[in-house]
């Protein structure tokens, strides 16, 4: 089975930069979107065309923000996909999609970024909770689980060109790094990428300014996370770094079940 997740940075922006072309060749089970940007009138009717394909979506309640999506070939559909987890809590800003896939559970979320102040930070934070809180308690009934997306977190000073000079900025605060290491240990999770990539420069997010993708000046910031127990049916994860159409590339993840 393969995975796919990107963060597009607006679907409409990118179907201009050869999105539909892109998503028609990529041999994925599934592929993950975060940042939309769009409402349910504005999906573009050759998302909603694609031959032998399903779609599920979350919409921020303000336009043109945020928001998720699915795309899932139908041979390979999940049995159930729900919008939102903690009970709804942080469904207003379309930030999340669970699907079940029977052998584990696949949330795909756009984690909140934290640099627009304190109570945003607060926000991601308390984000990050949900999805440890939410995690343990799928583990607790005995469900296998993959999170994937952009969890806008940059982990160790490896997942990004300038660790030093960013110290303080959000993504790669020592708070926000605290909060993914516990995502990891106490959720039962392994950074899928790392199982097969120890070296540093590997990076999925680059600025616009200062040709900052052409030099390799970024950040990894999206993820494939797994538990523990899938582990042994993990056998890729790649970042393809050679996709372009956003500021992100996507990421993918390869299981044999």
């Amino acid at each position: 089975m393969r995975l796919i997740s990107w963060n597009v940075n607006g679907l409409r922006a990118a179907m201009k930069k050869g999105f539909l072309d892109y998503a028609t060749r990529e041999p994925a089970d599934v592929i993950c979107l975060q940042e939309t940007k769009l409402q349910a009138p504005q999906i573009p009717a050759g998302i909603t065309d694609m031959p032998d394909h399903q779609s599920w979506w979350s919409h921020a309640e303000r336009p043109g923000y945020s928001g998720v999506a699915m795309l899932a070939r139908s041979a390979r559909a999940p049995a159930a996909v729900t919008e939102g987890f903690a009970e709804g809590r942080f469904t207003s800003e379309g930030r999340t999609l669970v699907a079940d896939y029977g052998d584990f559970l696949l949330l795909a979320g756009y984690f909140p970024n934290g640099g627009q102040g304190p109570e945003r930070l607060q926000y991601k934070l308390e984000y990050y909770e949900a999805v440890i809180d939410w995690v343990k308690a799928r583990h607790a009934e005995g469900r296998r689980v993959v999170i994937t997306g952009d969890l806008n977190t940059a982990h160790a000073e490896r997942d990004l060109a300038r660790p030093q000079a960013n110290r303080n900025t959000s993504g790669f605060m020592d708070v926000e790094r605290a909060m993914f290491s516990r995502l990891l240990s106490e959720g039962g999770l392994v950074d899928s990428f790392r199982l097969f990539t120890e070296e540093g420069g590997h990076y999925s997010w680059w600025s616009y300014r200062a040709r900052a993708r052409q030099r390799n000046v970024g950040w990894r910031l999206d993820y494939f996370l797994v538990s523990q127990d899938l582990v042994p049916k993990v056998t890729g994860a790649s970042i393809l770094k050679n996709v372009t159409g956003s500021d992100h590339c996507p990421v993918a993840l390869e299981l044999d079940l």
